[in-house]
């Protein structure tokens, strides 16, 4: 195989038309992505986020990409930045707190069922409208992304992706500029975070459409366009935007951050469509499992094209440093040597019981405490093995949060 046609099939992206992405290698660096998975993957993450945190790598990242349910998390962790307390060896004192906290608040309330019902009863109010408000209520306020911390000195970049329905393109969400790179982007965007994680979140059919209104002239051309992209950077496209989750278009969050920087680690909290001999035929659920099966495979290419980046040899353009950790990962998987007194072991983490927190459902309804601390637990257990296998073998020795929890099943 010639080496474009290589490139071509490994490649988990295109370069677009983006100032910041005309480039002819990705900048040294580091930056996380967290996947989609509702609450699920939003208390995964939080424990994966809880370990990074205690091995002080939080500062090191210079973005956090994230789509749906790690979106949530993401606007948390975002929005409480400056108050988070970082030490002289980067680890936040106050993460707990002002992360934690709040977590854990909003996944003990039913948010979807509420806002679906809410919203087809009610005459002008929209589903989405309901979800923005239940957002600024338990998270956000009516901060913007303007009240996202400037990247730079130990503070990343947060980007939150939805899918624009109108262009079948990526609608990132940043302090600096929203864009899409076919309609064009907005400069410092007053958004609200409720709206952001909202559109970012928007899980079809049920979630499905979150609507964005721009002022005429609002968004413009790309900087340095050379006609490649902002083909359709004209209303109603530049006025009234039409978004849906992110993880329609990429559900790891990986774009923006592959195409960007040399080291890429992945938190991958996203289900997986179980076989059904007798799939249901009346459209409603029928529809559902259709596109659960387009959102299984996105997923499914776009791990597969990661982890070809990570083998390819060090030095190659694609070649990509880091490492994944999913909520189905195998802590055994990881082949990790014997390590005296290393908590973390397939004995200890059995793969049926953290199969168990995996198939929860994608949802944004009410975790009860018990299971809340143990996919937080599950989360954190997993990110140490990969960190300490692929990144970081001097790690110091972990240990669960919640250590009376573990995750269920065998280990009590």
């Amino acid at each position: 195989m010639s080496d474009e046609p290589r490139q071509a099939l490994i490649a988990p992206v295109t370069f677009t038309a983006l100032d910041e992405e005309r480039k002819e290698a990705a900048r040294e660096g580091m930056a996380l992505c967290l996947s989609g998975g509702g609450y699920r993957a939003m208390l995964f993450h939080l424990g994966a986020l809880w370990r990074l945190n205690e091995c002080g790598y939080l500062p090191q990242l210079k973005r956090i990409s994230s789509v749906s349910g790690g979106s949530i998390i993401a606007g948390v962790l975002g929005l409480r930045w400056p108050v988070l307390g970082f030490d002289a060896r980067g680890v936040a004192r106050h993460f707990d707190r002002q992360v934690v906290a709040p977590i854990r608040t909003l996944a003990s309330v039913t948010i979807d069922q509420w806002a679906i019902g809410i919203g087809l009863v009610t005459p002008g109010v929209s589903i989405d409208d309901r979800v923005v408000a239940s957002y600024r209520k338990y998270l956000f306020g009516s901060k913007t992304l303007q009240d996202l911390p400037s990247e730079g000195d130990g503070t990343p970049r947060f980007v939150f992706n939805a899918t624009n329905v109108q262009s079948g393109a990526l609608w990132r969400f940043s302090k600096p500029y929203m864009a899409d790179w076919r309609v064009g982007r907005v400069t410092a965007p007053t958004t609200e975070l409720a709206a952001v994680v909202a559109a970012a979140s928007a899980f079809p059919p049920f979630l499905s459409p979150a609507h964005l209104s721009l002022e005429p002239g609002e968004c413009v051309k790309n900087p340095g366009d050379t006609g490649a992209g902002d083909d359709l950077c004209t209303p109603p496209y530049t006025t009234e935007v039409v978004l849906t989750d992110g993880g329609v278009y990429d559900n790891l969050g990986l774009e923006t951050a592959w195409k960007n920087y040399t080291a890429i680690l992945v938190s991958d909290g996203g289900g997986k469509m179980a076989p059904d001999p007798h799939p249901p035929a009346d459209w409603v659920r029928h529809s559902k499992r259709v596109l659960d099966l387009i959102d299984n495979q996105v997923r499914s290419l776009r791990k597969r094209q990661l982890i070809e980046s990570y083998r390819l040899p060090a030095g190659h353009a694609l070649h990509r440093s880091g490492t994944y950790w999913g909520i189905r990962s195998d802590v055994g998987d990881y082949d990790l040597p014997p390590i005296p007194d290393y908590p973390f072991t397939p004995g200890t983490f059995p793969h049926d019981a953290t199969l168990r927190l995996a198939n929860l459902p994608t949802r944004l309804k009410a975790v009860d405490a018990e299971t809340q601390e143990q996919l937080i637990n599950w989360g954190f257990a997993i990110c140490d093995v990969a960190m300490r296998k692929h990144v970081d073998a001097t790690l110091p020795m972990p240990r669960l949060p919640y250590a009376t929890r573990g995750v269920g099943s065998r280990h009590a």
